[in-house]
């Protein structure tokens, strides 16, 4: 079994988070830390194999917890969790070791996804023995860089950001008009998002004929 320490200042979304890692065969809950210093405490006792972390917690920075469990020592791995879309705080996470990075609002299908593969490289780095191998495993846990073909990252950014400003739901063409794009290309990258478990859709009932699809992503944490 994997252990996780999962870290969130928020009771009720702390709560959540454990449940969905206990969902994941293969892993389970050490403890819940609700700060910094807590985690640290319970790390120095109990090292485990991986940290869910929030990175705004009431004490310190989240960043700060990564530095003071390089600093100790700890060889933990850590995947951090935000609502922060800030390209350098990213930067400065990869730097001190976050194997993965969160953001929030995620569903259990989106922290599923990356605990399995997070399984899938602990499974396979210990049978690296060469440089295809090494990078055979960390792509693995990185996952596919490469969007399907004629997709592009930038338009899907767009298209997922369009949706959390919207958490009542939003049609294909909602979202075409709102970022310049046709319903047909918009309806693709939708489908996309929950085809990933980010996004879900639902028919809107109203007037007469088919019901609309409504896209949105869950608040679920």
């Amino acid at each position: 079994m994997i252990s996780v320490l999962v870290v969130e200042d928020e009771e009720i979304t702390a709560e959540a988070n454990r449940i969905y890692v206990e969902r994941v065969p293969g892993f389970e809950v050490a403890g819940v830390a609700r700060s910094g210093a807590q985690a640290l405490r319970f790390l120095r006792a109990r090292p485990v194999d991986l940290i869910l972390l929030d990175l705004y917690l009431p004490d310190m920075h989240g960043l700060d917890v990564c530095r003071a469990v390089r600093a100790g020592g700890l060889m933990c791995d850590v995947i951090a969790v935000t609502s922060a879309r800030d390209l350098a705080m990213v930067r400065s996470a990869v730097s001190l070791g976050v194997s993965q990075y969160l953001l929030k609002p995620f569903t259990f299908a989106t922290l599923a996804e990356k605990l399995t593969r997070y399984a899938r490289f602990k499974e396979e780095a210990g049978l690296a023995v060469g440089q295809g191998d090494v990078d055979r495993v960390l792509g693995t846990l990185r996952g596919p860089s490469e969007l399907p073909k004629g997709m592009a990252r930038d338009t899907l950014d767009a298209v997922a950001a369009r949706l959390r400003e919207r958490p009542e739901g939003m049609g294909a063409q909602a979202v075409a008009d709102a970022i310049g794009v046709s319903r047909v290309t918009a309806r693709r990258y939708l489908e996309y998002l929950v085809e990933l478990g980010v996004a879900a859709r639902m028919p809107q009932y109203g007037g007469v004929g088919r019901p609309e699809l409504l896209y949105r992503i869950p608040m679920e944490c």
